[in-house]
């Protein structure tokens, strides 16, 4: 879902999650360690982007290439683990359980590094490395959720790139004029990428939408990206739509 506005993105999620139903476990967020994403009254797993964190060791690998070297090939061996797990088609306990025998020991072992480079003031803190120790240290626990949460995500990559969707519509569209012309682009957006997800071509999704306005209207949940193609079967045969 995209949402464009004044609130931050907390904010959009305490929203979201309010219409969740009360019985459901608290979801996963996944995000960066920005305040403002979970700024709001909700109640999640919180883990922190893999992702981030590595980046601020890339952008000082040329001064530091000895002392980033580590960071960067445990992170490459938790990817492998975690790309086996979605080639063996694993469960997210197995996938867990996975990680937890292969990546479980890697990370003790690059927090242990990290740490005890600050403790014998072997980095300078106000470094650029530094820094990215700091900021992998203090947010660890949420940048390891998924040795201890099944179904954790490494990264926050497939937001990322559904961002990009929000950033080319901006651009072609040169902005809102307003709010209310915000909030349309937006439904268009979700509607859109939504499709995608589940294999459906927008364009096709969007016209079926239009030439059937009247009975959407009547029941919204038989015309979503996963089973309008459903309804429009029954719709031409006759057929009452699936329930």
């Amino acid at each position: 879902m995209f949402f464009t506005g004044h609130q931050h993105a907390g904010e959009n999620l305490a929203e979201v999650l309010a219409r969740r139903a009360a019985e459901h476990p608290a979801p996963i967020q996944m995000c960066d360690a920005l305040p403002s994403n979970t700024v709001g009254e909700f109640e999640t797993l919180l883990a922190n982007c893999l992702t981030h964190a590595r980046r601020r060791f890339v952008e000082v690998v040329e001064d530091f290439p000895a002392e980033v070297r580590q960071v960067l090939e445990t992170l490459r061996e938790l990817y492998r683990t975690d790309a086996r797990a979605r080639e063996r088609a694993l469960s997210a306990e197995q996938r867990l359980q996975l990680h937890q025998a292969e990546s479980g020991p890697r990370m003790a072992e690059l927090e242990s590094s990290l740490r005890q480079q600050l403790d014998e003031h072997r980095v300078e803190p106000n470094s650029g490395l530094g820094s990215a120790i700091a900021y992998m240290l203090k947010h660890w626990a949420k940048l390891t959720l998924f040795l201890r949460v099944p179904g954790a995500p490494l990264d926050n990559n497939i937001c990322e790139r559904a961002l990009k969707k929000a950033i080319l519509h901006r651009k072609n569209a040169l902005f809102y004029r307003s709010l209310a012309g915000a909030r349309v682009g937006d439904v268009f957006m979700s509607l859109i990428h939504t499709a995608e997800l589940n294999g459906v071509a927008p364009f096709e999704y969007l016209v079926a939408l239009q030439r059937h306005h009247e009975t959407v209207a009547l029941d919204p949940g038989d015309w979503l990206p996963w089973n309008y193609e459903a309804t429009l079967a029954d719709l031409h045969s006759g057929a009452p739509p699936p329930s």
